[in-house]
């Protein structure tokens, strides 16, 4: 059995969380400029009003929120609801990365990544799910990271972060596959975004956020359960999993220099 995907975009209602910059904003104005019904949503509305105006010729609604807070996502889906009617495609794409090591470790620091991180998807997916079952359609497409393969430097709350959306998208793909309902699960590698520009050392196949919007947006359009990209870069990432730990190791501290 194979999910569905999306043959075009136009017309159908998605729901972009993290839409003001980086990875979201640029799928968000790919949306646009399909046609598809666009709800945006971040913290900063400002940047949602700008993009909204951008596009005018295109419907779009502008919701801000904190996805650390339920009641305001359930407000923003209730809006949407009263629009639009449903939502045929939820795109997480809303993360916090602050750079933590061990001997820096700020536990405040990671439990605000994974509120935002983990808890922050599981809350609006657990907002739009029942409708979608009740359709036996739609799609949720949540945006994780390569970092959530194995142990990375820097990584020491985000890592783990991006682990658990990987593990939480496996069981919803195995449990809403024989529903209609398709799971799609992106690990981007190095995108050039404001959170990779805290990074102090070489991001290898950095990619744009354009670039990375075509990765996702075609990979949704054709079914795919496992987006990852670069692929250079994420294929090798994901042999590094399969590897001894002796030997991983020798190799991330051999090729990563931080």
């Amino acid at each position: 059995m194979k999910q569905k995907g999306i043959e075009q975009f136009s017309g159908k209602r998605v729901w972009v969380i993290g839409a003001s910059s980086g990875i979201g904003e640029a799928c968000a104005k790919a949306l646009l400029s399909q046609y598809a019904r666009v709800a945006l949503s971040s913290r900063r509305v400002e940047r949602l009003n700008t993009i909204a105006a951008e596009y005018s010729q295109s419907e779009s609604l502008v919701l801000p929120l904190d996805v650390t807070h339920a009641e305001q996502m359930q407000d923003a889906y209730q809006t949407i609801l009263n629009q639009w009617g449903g939502l045929d495609l939820l795109l997480f794409v809303s993360g916090l990365y602050i750079p933590l090591r061990a001997d820096q470790f700020d536990l405040e620091a990671a439990e605000k990544t994974i509120d935002a991180n983990l808890l922050g998807p599981m809350r609006a997916v657990s907002i739009v799910l029942p409708a979608m079952l009740k359709a036996h359609a739609g799609h949720i497409a949540i945006v994780g990271s390569v970092a959530g393969y194995s142990g990375l430097p820097k990584a020491l709350a985000y890592g783990p972060s991006k682990a658990g959306i990987i593990n939480f998208c496996e069981t919803l793909y195995y449990d809403l596959l024989p529903e209609g309902v398709s799971v799609h699960m992106i690990s981007p590698g190095f995108v050039a975004t404001e959170a990779t520009a805290q990074n102090d050392f070489e991001m290898p196949a950095l990619i744009t956020a354009e670039k990375a919007a075509q990765e996702i947006l075609s990979g949704i359009q054709k079914g795919e359960f496992d987006i990852h990209f670069p692929k250079q870069f994420s294929g090798f990432l994901k042999f590094l999993r399969i590897l001894p730990y002796p030997i991983y190791f020798w190799i991330v501290r051999r090729f990563v220099k931080i």
